[in-house]
């Protein structure tokens, strides 16, 4: 990507002594109801069973199809949205068992950056106003202290300091993107869900940003849950890479494992469809067949199978697990090597 500076020494690598983010098995089905008495008709299964770990100072990027479930789970994990089922630990703590004011305190070191700088954003309040209410709520601050440290974040997101007085219309996308990078560094925490937060930004600017993730990063020691459909922008910013289909991880490994050695059939496709930057260069191009099953009444067996050129009668009937195929390579699949079949 044009601009982007490249990422930081791969730190997956380095040996991690503790997990900041446990998920095991977790759920979120939306119930459909209809009729007089809104009986229960059906379920969303927008997150279906998904288990990983984040640890501290990692990317942790978060790749599918739009309506795969993957903004949904970045909501989840910090009980925006409440789960259906399964575990979320953060920091050692079951985050689903805090409550009141407990609760509050763990938010302070969980926040999220949205996709829509424009909508995200407060019309009726200042720029001061916006970043300076998490001091407010989490009793950080006040007066002229919280002042000059609201200052100190614009200036840290390269905002010039005479924004704090004006409102969210008066920027552009880039700039509104900045002073939501702002607000979530507010209360220093150690965990970030970034839910698309560049694609709604010229390519241009969202090499900045990515650049500006990744100083953050290195600078607080934050770790990112990275959601994003741009499977480059992930490349140069994520550690680890999982790919979701239909509410599941179907793939997950080392970001530079996964982009070389894609094991499920599914990632091969969506890595085959991202367009090369050199219009001279060619490469054969993979065609994925059919529409996105529905969530509410998705296939048997495996759930890529009405898709998926490999698929055979067992694909139908039974539904692949995760294994680990290479050290820290792990992918859902009967038939793995896909080139034997």
């Amino acid at each position: 990507m044009e601009g982007f500076s490249g990422k930081i020494p791969n730190k997956v690598e380095q040996k991690m002594n503790n997990t900041l983010v446990k998920v095991k098995n977790l759920k979120k089905h939306f119930h459909l109801r209809a009729g007089l008495f809104s009986r229960a008709v059906g379920s969303v299964k927008a997150v279906d069973g998904v288990s990983f770990e984040i640890y501290p100072n990692e990317t942790f990027g978060l790749v599918g199809e739009s309506g795969c479930g993957k903004s949904t789970l970045g909501r989840v994990l910090l009980r925006l949205i409440e789960p259906t089922e399964g575990e979320i630990y953060f920091m050692g703590k079951d985050l689903r068992a805090l409550k009141g004011e407990e609760l509050r305190r763990m938010r302070k070191e969980m926040q999220i950056i949205f996709q829509d700088p424009y909508s995200s954003l407060n019309p009726r309040m200042t720029v001061g106003s916006i970043i300076g209410e998490a001091f407010t709520i989490h009793r950080l601050a006040r007066g002229k202290e919280k002042r000059e440290r609201v200052m100190a974040l614009l200036d840290e997101v390269g905002v010039r300091a005479e924004a704090y007085n004006r409102y969210p219309h008066e920027f552009s996308g880039g700039q509104r993107q900045r002073i939501g990078i702002a607000r979530a560094l507010a209360c220093e925490p150690k965990f970030i869900v970034c839910d698309e937060p560049v694609s709604a930004l010229d390519v241009s600017i969202q090499a900045q940003i990515l650049n500006l993730f990744l100083e953050l990063q290195d600078k607080y020691k934050i770790s990112y849950l990275f959601i994003s459909h741009d499977l480059r922008v992930v490349e140069h910013i994520a550690d680890r890479v999982a790919v979701m289909y239909l509410g599941k991880i179907v793939e997950m490994a080392k970001a530079r494992d996964l982009y070389k050695n894609p094991l499920h059939p599914y990632t091969q496709i969506i890595l085959a469809s991202v367009p090369l930057p050199d219009p001279k260069l060619k490469k054969k191009r993979a065609i994925i067949t059919g529409d996105v099953p529905s969530p509410i009444n998705p296939p048997p067996g495996c759930q890529f199978h009405p898709r998926c050129k490999y698929a055979r009668d067992i694909c139908q009937k039974q539904e692949p697990e995760i294994k680990e195929y290479e050290p820290g390579h792990f992918a859902s699949c009967h038939f793995i090597p896909l080139e034997k079949i």
